[in-house]
C-alpha cells in the first residue's frame, strides 16, 4: 500500500514537472532551478534576518535615551547586561556597546567614527549577498526565456526549410508554442523575485539608517573629562605651596586688661 501511494505521488511529481520541460525545452530546467536557488535564498534570508538582523528593542533605546542624557559607566553596563542568547545576536548592541566604551576611555573622536563605520559594514554584509543573487535570478530569467523564444523560432523555421516551404500549421505549432512557453516562464520566475530584492533592499537601507541614527545618538553626548593618575600628585603640590593663613591675634587691650586683674587678684590674696 505504501509503495502504490509513493509511486502516484512520484508520478504526480514527475507528469507536470515532464509536460513543462516538454513544453519548454532545456531553458525550462534552467530556469526551475533558478526558482528553486532563489527559493531557498529568500528562506535563508528570513531566517538570518530575523537572528542576525540589527534591532533596536525597547530596553536598548531606553539605555540610550539615558545616555544622550547623562552618559556613564552604568549605562554602559546596562546595555549587555541580563540579556539573553537571541538578544546577544544583534549587532546593534555590540556596537552599542562598543561605542560607549571607547567614549567612556576618551579614545581619538576619528578613529571611533571609523571603527564604527567599519563595524556597522560587517553587520549588513551577511544580507547583501542573498541580495545580490535575487538581483541576479530577476535579471537572468527574462533573459532565458528570450533565450527559449528565440531557439523555438528556430526550430519553426528549421521545419519550415526542411518541408521547402511546404510546412503546414502543425510543424509550426511545436517550435512556436516552445518559444512562448519559455517567455512566460522567464517572465514568471522574474517578476516575483524582483519585487522581492526590491523589498530586500528597501529593508537594508531602514537597517542602515536604524544603525546610523543610534550610533550617532550615542556619539552625541560630551564625555566629562576625568582628572588622571598624574594629574593628582601636581595638584597636591600646588595645595601645599599656598601660605598658610596666619593665626589670629587677639587684642592687645585685652590681653593687658586679662594681666592686670590677676595681678590683682595674687596681691589681694597675699594681704
Amino acid at each position: 500500500m505504501a509503495d502504490n501511494t509513493l509511486t502516484q505521488s512520484t508520478d504526480l511529481l514527475s507528469g507536470p514537472l515532464q509536460q513543462l520541460i516538454d513544453m519548454g525545452g532545456p531553458v525550462i530546467m534552467v530556469l526551475l532551478v533558478l526558482a528553486a536557488a532563489g527559493v531557498v535564498t529568500f528562506v535563508y534570508l528570513m531566517l538570518c534576518g530575523a537572528i542576525y538582523a540589527p534591532r533596536l528593542p525597547r530596553s536598548l533605546r531606553r539605555v540610550i535615551d539615558d545616555w544622550h542624557h547623562s552618559p556613564s559607566q552604568a549605562c554602559a553596563d546596562r546595555v549587555m547586561a541580563g540579556i539573553g542568547w537571541f538578544q546577544r545576536q544583534n549587532p546593534l548592541r555590540r556596537l552599542t556597546a562598543d561605542t560607549m566604551a571607547a567614549r567612556l576611555n576618551h579614545d581619538e573622536p576619528n578613529i571611533v567614527r571609523e571603527t564604527l563605520a567599519r563595524d556597522a559594514r560587517a553587520a549588513l554584509e551577511p544580507f547583501e549577498g542573498p541580495l545580490k543573487i535575487l538581483e541576479v535570478i530577476a535579471a537572468l530569467a527574462p533573459l532565458l526565456g528570450l533565450l527559449g523564444t528565440v531557439l523555438g523560432m528556430m526550430d519553426a523555421f528549421s521545419a519550415m526549410a526542411a518541408t521547402e516551404g511546404r510546412a503546414d500549421a502543425s510543424q509550426l505549432s511545436g517550435g512556436i508554442y516552445e518559444a512562448l512557453t519559455t517567455t512566460a516562464a522567464g517572465l514568471i520566475v522574474a517578476i516575483p523575485f524582483a519585487a522581492l530584492a526590491a523589498w530586500v533592499e528597501f529593508r537594508l537601507r531602514r537597517l542602515n539608517n536604524l544603525v546610523n541614527g543610534a550610533l550617532v545618538t550615542v556619539l552625541a553626548p560630551a564625555i566629562p573629562e576625568q582628572p588622571t593618575a598624574i594629574d593628582m600628585p601636581a595638584a597636591a603640590e600646588e595645595v601645599e605651596r599656598q601660605p598658610e593663613a596666619p593665626a589670629r591675634q587677639k587684642p592687645a587691650a585685652r590681653q593687658d586688661t586679662s594681666t592686670a586683674t590677676a595681678s590683682a587678684r595674687v596681691a589681694h590674696a597675699a594681704g
